[in-house]
Parts: C-alpha cells; structure tokens; sequence
C-alpha cells in the first residue's frame, strides 16, 4: 500500500468537502456533525444495553434462548439494511475512480476507501456495537468461549456488505446503459420488494388462511412448532444465520459451528469483494459492454423499428389534453415522457406501484375486520395520504430531474405558471393511479360502500392540489440537484436538507384537514341526524372544489417568482458539485 497516494486522497476528499461545507454556510457541516454524533451516542447505547443485558439476563438461560437473541438481532440488521439498500440502489463513490484513472494511483486501496466509506450507516452503527455488547457480555457471564462470536459477527456483516457493494456495482454497470436495461432494472426492483415482503406475506397471509383455526389449539401449537423446527433447519443453509447457529452452539460447548461459520462468512465476504473489485474496473476501463453493440453485418441493413419507435413517440408528444392550454400540455407529455426514460424514476415509481399491489394482496387475502362503519372513512382518508406521500419527493423538486434540460425551460417563451401547471400534471399519472389502486383495495376489503370509494377520490383530487401547490413554491425556493441514474441528491445544500427532512415529517401533520370531511360523517351520525345526507362525500367534494380554485389562483404569483428566481434554479440543478 502506497501510503502517500493514500494521504493525498484523503486530504483530497477531505478538502472537497470542507468546501461543500463552506457553499452551504456551514449549515450542512452542522447537521453532519449532528447526523455523526447522533449515531455515535445511539451505537453507545446500544453496546452498553447489549452488554448490560447479557452479563445480567443471560448467564443462565438455555442455549435455544441464545440462538434465538442472536437471530432476532441478524433477522432486524438484514431488515433495515435492506430497507437501506431499497432507498438506495445504486453506490455512489465518495472517490471518483474515472478521474484518477489517468494517473499512477493504485486503484486497489481508493476501492478499499469507497467501500469503507459507503457503509457508515445507521444500520451499521446501530447493529455493530449491539453485537459487539452481546458477545463480551455472553463471555462474561458464561465463559470465554462466547467471545468467538465477535468475529464471527463481524464475519457476517463483512459477508453482507461485500455482496452488497458488489450488487451496487452490477446496478450502476447496467445504468450506464438504461434504455437496454429498463426489464432488468424493473426486475431487480421487484425481486427485492418480494424478498422483503415474503415474510409479511407468508405468516401474516397465507398461514392464516391455510393454518389451523383458533379454536384447535393443540393442532394450532403442533403446526407452530413443526414451522420452528423448519426454521431450525433452514438456518444451517442460511448464511447470515450462521450467527446463530454459532451461538447455540457455543453454547452448548461446542466451537466448531462457530468456526465453520466464520470461515465460511470470511470466504463469502472476500469473494463477494473480488468480484465488486473486477467488476469496478471493468467498468471504469470500459470492459462491460461484453460483445459489440454494432455488428458490421446489420449495420447498414434499413430497419423500420427506430422509425416505428420515432412515430409513436412524437404521436405521444403531440397528443392534446382535454381543457389544458397547448403549452402545458406540451410540457406536461414532454416531462413525463422523460420521467419514463430515466431508470430511477420507473424504479421510484415501480416500487411504489408493487407495494401498492403487495398491500393490496395482503388486504384482500385476509379476512376483513370487524369495524364500525364511522371508522372505514378514516382509513380511506389515511391511505389517501399514503398515498401521495410516496410522491413527495417528486413533488417538492420539480425542476432537479431536468439539471441541464431547464435551460431550455428558462430560454423559451411560455408563462412561467402554464410551466408549473405543465410539471405538476407530468406527476398526476403516477399520483393519482397509486391512490386510485390502494383506496380500490381498501375500499373493497372494508366493504366500504361507493360513497366512501367516491369521496376518497375526491379527497385524493385535493391532496394532490395541495401537494402541488406546495410543491411549487418549494421547488421555486430550494431546488437541487438530482444526481443522473439514481434518486440521491447531489452535495444538497443544508437549507434544502432541513427542508425535505421538514417536508417528510410534517406532511401528514400538514394534510390533516383531509380529515375533516369524515369527522364531520362521524359527528353528523353521532348527533343522530338523517344518515341519507352524505355528509363525508359532500364535503369532499367541497374541498376538492376548494382547493382547486386555490390552486389556480396560486400559479400566477408562483409564476412570477418562478421568473424572478431563474438563474438561481439554473445555477443549482445544473451544476454538479464534487
């Protein structure tokens, strides 16, 4: 290892981002310095609860017990982190390996770097000092034996990370080339959803219809301990299970599970590592396209299939929406168009839709509860805003999708405010068909009845004006730039970090008047008035009514401060800052 190339990168890296600190006021210094400290005193916790816990609760407990604490802890780290690697697919590089490609570094540890640095994350420092805390502690309490589990822990999250890192990679390798790869991409993203709702779907689904009944218990507790033996064996198969298998036993007095797993999670995590290394560098040397796209023998043949695929899409492009100006319009179809050519927003837009469906499945396959009917237009309500809140991020920053395109939205002469109203009807697909579906399926499990179907549509059309209403006034005010081929921001700024981070949080807090229309059914049906009024869907209704005429008084103010704050938005989403 080259330790003076390595120093120079680091201050490098280093220097970058003091910089980036001091472009954004030193605000987004403070919240990293707060994100870090947060996390330190969580990972502290966490370790001394771990080992608290285990010096005084687990000297003597049967090594079932151990196994099963261990599995809890490797079952909830794969949980988050896959939560983890859901929001973010693809690996960014803290260290640019295209940009030293040209000088005499070695690329092995600037690898070593990116791969250390990409996973300081919650998930990590949370579960690491857990683990760590439970191994000292089962060492004191039950002897030293137990302290095998330190390694063996880190052995698995080194196996984990490592396939990660490598699957991030494989990812980013078919971004390079998204029209080619939109199948597979839609694919992988569906094989992790199911892989992280298989659980839900299996126990919470499927054994409830096809398991015994309440009123058997000996054949109910029967079925449930043949499912744990099962379980029981499928962990020696399993390999970040082996953790457990491990714990148990050691603590029966037995190494050698705990050494089988730790060579077997060491040799899995160094080849996983290889291939993310082979695969880097495939990639950065231009290695990936395995055999040529153009082959001499069909190049020059006419095709009629780029000319079909160039009239359909200009026939899109020229359709005419009804009672929307033509500039809109125009806008409007571009930016979808565009939102379904870029491969993270059909994945933003693919998971949330396949979520909806798996949600909806899971309704549908159970039982519906018994609920009182005051309760069904609440849950409607609710899973309205659900709904729509999926789309805040899309919501909120408009104009960071566009990044160098939005010069030609400054350059060109439509109204600033048919500009908004062409962006936000570019959302209106996606938002209104995952509300659509989830209320049809929630709708249909509670037996809710077609007024309260109707009236969630309705508060789902307000929703939507409300969001986009804010939504422009936020992408006017703090805009950023999204990075290409994924969904991460580029370097935010700290006051648009504190807004999105305001933004997640409050927005149901800031949509609870949806909410009024069905308490005021509730308060009208406890009153004892005439239940023929539908009050829910009348004032759904209204309130749709209502801020729709909001919305569009709202687009010529916004419009003119869209035009006062051009440059600003040009100079923020088509700068990519290092």
């Amino acid at each position: 290892m080259n330790w003076n190339q390595l120093r120079t990168v680091l201050w490098l890296r280093w220097r970058l981002t003091r910089n980036q600190w001091a472009r954004s006021g030193g605000l987004g210094a403070v919240i990293a310095m707060v994100a870090v400290f947060s996390s330190l005193v969580l990972g502290a916790v966490c370790f001394v609860g771990a080992l608290g816990g285990a010096v005084l609760g687990l000297a003597n407990v049967p090594p079932a017990v151990i196994m099963a604490i261990w599995c809890g802890i490797t079952v909830a780290f794969l949980f988050f982190w896959t939560i983890g690697l859901l929001a973010e697919l693809q690996r960014s590089e803290t260290i640019d390996l295209q940009r030293l490609m040209h000088l005499p570094v070695a690329l092995g540890q600037m690898f070593a770097i990116n791969y250390l640095v990409s996973h300081f994350t919650l998930s990590i420092a949370v579960a690491v000092p857990a683990m760590l805390g439970l191994a000292i502690g089962l060492g004191i309490s039950r002897g030293p034996q137990m302290l095998l589990l330190i390694p063996l822990a880190l052995g698995m999250v080194f196996m984990v990370t490592a396939w990660t890192y490598c699957l991030r990679g494989w990812l980013a390798t078919l971004m390079s080339n998204p029209r080619r790869r939109r199948t597979v991409i839609m694919t992988i993203t569906f094989v992790f959803i199911l892989i992280s709702q298989g659980p839900n779907l299996y126990f919470n689904v499927f054994q409830n219809r096809a398991g015994p009944s309440a009123g058997h218990g000996e054949s109910r507790n029967a079925h449930q301990q043949e499912m744990f033996n099962e379980l029981l064996a499928a962990q020696d198969f399993l390999p970040p299970l082996w953790v457990a298998v491990g714990a148990r036993g050691l603590a029966e007095g037995n190494a050698w599970p705990a050494w089988w797993g730790l060579l077997g999670c060491l040799g899995l995590g160094l080849l996983g590592l290889r291939r993310a290394y082979r695969s880097t560098v495939r990639f950065y040397t231009g290695q990936t396209g395995g055999r040529a796209a153009v082959r001499t023998g069909v190049a020059n043949r006419p095709s009629l299939l780029p000319a079909t695929a160039e009239r359909g899409s200009r026939r899109f492009l020229e359709l005419e929406l009804p009672a929307v100006p033509e500039q809109a319009a125009a806008l409007a179809l571009a930016t979808f168009r565009s939102m379904l050519r870029a491969p993270e927003v059909k994945m933003a837009w693919a998971t949330s839709f396949l979520m909806s469906l798996i949600a909806g499945a899971s309704f549908l396959l159970r039982a519906p509860p018994t609920m009182s009917e005051t309760a069904k237009p609440f849950i409607a309500t609710a899973v309205v805003l659900f709904s729509v809140f999926m789309m805040v991020q899309f919501l909120v920053n408009q104009f960071g999708f566009d990044r160098d395109g939005f010069r030609s939205l400054m350059f060109s002469p439509v109204d600033r405010r048919l500009v908004l109203l062409g962006k936000n009807l570019a959302c209106l697909p996606a938002g209104a068909g995952f509300g659509t579906l989830l209320l049809m399926f929630v709708s249909f499990w509670l037996h809710a009845g077609l007024l309260t179907f109707l009236a969630g549509l309705f508060q789902l059309a307000a929703v939507l004006l409300i969001g986009s209403l804010a939504g422009n006034l936020l992408s006017i005010l703090v805009p950023y730039r999204i990075q290409a081929g994924s969904l991460k921001p580029t370097k935010m700024p700290g006051v648009a970090m504190l807004v999105l981070m305001f933004c997640q949080l409050f927005f149901p807090i800031a949509l609870s008047p949806v909410f009024l229309p069905a308490a005021a059914g509730w308060a009208w049906q406890c009153a004892g008035w005439p239940d023929q009024v539908p009050v829910n869907l009348l004032l759904s209704m209204l309130l749709a009514a209502v801020a729709a005429v909001i919305y569009w008084q709202s687009l010529d103010p916004l419009g003119r401060l869209l035009y006062r704050r051009e440059t600003k938005i040009l100079a923020v989403v088509t700068v990519e800052v290092e």
